[in-house]
Formats: C-alpha cells, sequence, structure tokens
C-alpha cells in the first residue's frame, strides 16, 4: 500500500489553463470574428475552452437544419480553434442552449467517461427555452462536470430560480458507477444566463455606480449574491469578484443601456461559478478520500470580465480564466498508434497500435486517419476497422492495412487516431506524419498544367 501511494505521489502534476465563455446571443447570428472572445492573440494559450450559449436561434425550420448539418455558432467556433490545435471533444444542443468543449489535442487520450445531458424547466418543464445542459468527463482521471443554464427571467423569481437550479441538479444524471449526479464530480462549473437581477436600487443610483465603476456598491443587492445567504446550496459555490460592469441589458450594437420603453436594469445575468468537492463531505467513502488525498485538484480563478466588443446581442459575453492544478491518474494513453513506413495513394500503407494499459477493446472499435488540425472525431478521411482489417498480430503489437484507395491522393499532413466505441472516445492518437502526393495525381497535374501553357499551332 505504501509504495501504491508512493508511486502516485511521484507522478507528474498538471497546470492545465481553462477559458470559459457564457453569452447569452439573444437569437443572433455570430460575428465575423471571435479572435478577442477567446483571446486567440494572446501569447499564452489555453488547454481547454468550454462555450456555453444560451438562445441560439432555435425556430423550428432553423433548429431541423441546424441537427442535420451544423449550427453557425458551432461552424464559428470549430473553424476558429482547429487551425490552432483544438478539438471539439464534446457537445449538446437544448433548443436555444448549446455547450461546447474542445480540448488542445495533446490531451485528448485523457479524456474519458465523456456523457452528456439535459433538463428542461421551460413551461412546467415540457419546453426547452430554459434549463440546463451539462457535459461530464474524465480529465486524467479526474471526474469534472461543466453545467450550462438558462433560468427563469425577470425580477420577481428569484426563488425560482434557485428551484430550478435544485430541479435541474436532482434530474440530471450519469453512469452509477462513476459520479451518478453532478454534484459527486471534484469539479463542477456552473454557468449561463442565470438572470438574478439587482433590486432595490433606482434605475439613477445603478448608472452612476457603473459609470463611476463603483461596482462594489451593487453587491449587495444582487440577488444571486442575497440568496446566498439563506441558501445552503449556493453557499457551496464559488465565484470571483464581480468588478465588471452589469452584462444585461443593452441596445444592440451599443455600449448603451436599454433606452427601449421598457428600460430594463442593467443587471450581472450572465455569470461563473465553480464548486470543489470537499472530501469531507464524502466521509463513508473511504476509497473516495483515499483519491483525493492521493490525487488532488486545485482550481484558481485567474481572470472574470466581461467583453464589451460584442454587440450582436442585448448581453455581453463574460469570460473566466482559470488554472487547474491536478495530480495526473495516469501518465499514459491506453494505445500507442503509429504509421508505419512511406504513405501514399499509389499503395496500401500499414497502422501499427499497441495497447499500453487492459482497456474495454472491442470488433468496434476503429482508427481513423485525419487531416491536422480537424475539428472533431467525424472529420476522419477514412478509417480502418481494427479487427476487420487486421494483418498480424502478437502480445505487444498489431498491424492493420488501410487500402490505398482511400488514401487522399493529394497527400499533407496528417495524424491516426485509435477510437474505442465501448468507451466512445479517442484513446490514441499518432505523431503528424507526412502522406505523399500519388504519382498518379502528380502525373495527372503535370499534364493539365502542360496543356493550359503550351500554345496550339
Amino acid at each position: 500500500m505504501e509504495r501504491d501511494w508512493l508511486s502516485s505521489s511521484l507522478r507528474s502534476v498538471l497546470h492545465s489553463q481553462l477559458h470559459m465563455v457564457t453569452w447569452n446571443v439573444a437569437t443572433a447570428d455570430p460575428p465575423d470574428d471571435i479572435s478577442s472572445l477567446l483571446h486567440l492573440d494572446f501569447p499564452k494559450t489555453p488547454d481547454l475552452y468550454v462555450i456555453g450559449l444560451q438562445e441560439v436561434y432555435s425556430a423550428p425550420h432553423r433548429f431541423i437544419i441546424d441537427m442535420a448539418v451544423e449550427d453557425s455558432w458551432s461552424h464559428l467556433f470549430m473553424s476558429s480553434l482547429a487551425p490552432r490545435g483544438y478539438l471539439k471533444v464534446s457537445s449538446i444542443r437544448m433548443q436555444g442552449l448549446l455547450l461546447l468543449f474542445f480540448s488542445k489535442l495533446a490531451h485528448v487520450p485523457f479524456i474519458r467517461d465523456i456523457q452528456d445531458t439535459y433538463s428542461r424547466t421551460g413551461i412546467s418543464g415540457y419546453w426547452g427555452n430554459k434549463g440546463g445542459v451539462s457535459i461530464r468527463l474524465s480529465f486524467y482521471g479526474h471526474m469534472l462536470c461543466f453545467l450550462n443554464c438558462h433560468l427563469a427571467a425577470h425580477m420577481q423569481y428569484a426563488s425560482q430560480r434557485v428551484d430550478e437550479f435544485e430541479y435541474i441538479l436532482d434530474t440530471q444524471t450519469f453512469d452509477p458507477k462513476k459520479t451518478p449526479h453532478i454534484l459527486d464530480h471534484k469539479l463542477v462549473f456552473w454557468f449561463g444566463d442565470l438572470n438574478f437581477r439587482i433590486q432595490d436600487h433606482g434605475m439613477h443610483f445603478l448608472r452612476n455606480c457603473i459609470t463611476s465603476h463603483k461596482f462594489n456598491l451593487l453587491w449587495s443587492k444582487d440577488q444571486l449574491t442575497m440568496m446566498k445567504k439563506t441558501e445552503a446550496l449556493l453557499q457551496e459555490f464559488d465565484e470571483g469578484p464581480l468588478d465588471f460592469q452589469p452584462t444585461y441589458k443593452f441596445n444592440r450594437f451599443s455600449d448603451c443601456y436599454d433606452s427601449s420603453g421598457k428600460m430594463r436594469k442593467p443587471a450581472w445575468t450572465d455569470r461563473i461559478l465553480w464548486r470543489v468537492k470537499d472530501s469531507g463531505l464524502d466521509e463513508k467513502n473511504t476509497k473516495n478520500q483515499q483519491e483525493e488525498e492521493e490525487f488532488p485538484l486545485k482550481l484558481k480563478q485567474d481572470s472574470y470580465t466581461s467583453n464589451m466588443e460584442y454587440g450582436v446581442s442585448d448581453h455581453k459575453p463574460v469570460i473566466g480564466i482559470f488554472t487547474l492544478e491536478l495530480r495526473k491518474m495516469y501518465e499514459t494513453p491506453l494505445v500507442r498508434v503509429c504509421a508505419e513506413g512511406e504513405w501514399s495513394a499509389d499503395f496500401d500503407a500499414m497502422v501499427i497500435y499497441s495497447p499500453l494499459q487492459p482497456f474495454p477493446s472491442s470488433a468496434w472499435d476503429w482508427i481513423g486517419l485525419y487531416k491536422v488540425g480537424f475539428r472533431s472525431v467525424s472529420d476522419y478521411i477514412t478509417y480502418t476497422w481494427v479487427k476487420d482489417d487486421e494483418v498480424s498480430f502478437n502480445d505487444e503489437l498489431t498491424q492493420v492495412y488501410v487500402s490505398k484507395d482511400e488514401i487522399p491522393a493529394l497527400g499533407g499532413e496528417c495524424v491516426l487516431c485509435y477510437y474505442c466505441s465501448t468507451l466512445q472516445c479517442i484513446v490514441g492518437i499518432s505523431s503528424p506524419f507526412k502522406v505523399s502526393a500519388g504519382l498518379l495525381n502528380i502525373s495527372h497535374n503535370l499534364f493539365l498544367f502542360t496543356f493550359m501553357t503550351v500554345p496550339f499551332l
């Protein structure tokens, strides 16, 4: 037992940066550029991105199209992040609620136990315009859950918002063997358009405080802050200081607050909170306590702010930057996979893979060929079944062939990914390798070039 503890304590500690965004986009189409929102020009790049949107346009005809192809918001985030080495690991959409999880490619084989679910709270739980969507996963063995909510609107419904949050926590369940409920996870993020308002203060006082950046004078009347004093559940969640101006409600394409006839009061409706599980809350489960002690996870918020640049919505997006410090529960992927020899469209190619740890492999596992910069697991160029296309194997490695007809004739930089159907995730990624352009394709291009450049006699 002492040796096991020593070996685990010597495992490397990972400092991982997480970039979170919550934004009520008010049915608008996405802006042309989201570089500022994602800090794409910053020198330090995050390891993970989590983006939660509310009120994505979901009229029936549009929603059906989005389900059949890809909604414009997901497309924008994927197109912006994939060229920078990020993969969309998971996503979930419930009507206007959208949640996206991206990771740097190097971390992908260490992200497992991925599940998602949703809860409706609109119109007595039958309509999905309000509610919550969540993605849970294991990150180097640590169970994380991300819950994106859109709760009841209007000043007078603060208690109903808390009731809806409790309902979502009660109704969302996962694999019962591993963290069956949201609060069983080691780290939970709760974020979205939570719709809590600033009550009692008049409009003149509110705007004066905002203009003079005396936000602290408004904190005591923020409904979420007030509800925390009486609701034990809310007290388990932490939040950074609200040192940015309220993010609702703005005139579109403007930094001016609502000037319509309704004159909505400004409020911090858009929030990011978190909860790190206290092992003391789980005294009955000594195994979990031992795991908490041997494999700790710490969280630090680096920044919490809004971005005033974007005006497509009557809400401004909120950004939270966090550092996760954790001891890895495992250091190696489940499978090592690599391309054998030279690859081109002129001859069949060979893949070699070898399990590095026991895992539930099956005949439904496959290895996909991807262009470097691919956006999601479904973007493969081609794939090969690990059993059907097996050439040879021994206790250490297996060879699988790929037909030359499936290899891209134009070539390019590619990677191989081993997908485990039982775990429903990528468990091994090869180093990038060059696929040479096929000779037939080169000859064809040379012929076309000659044909187009030699003048007719």
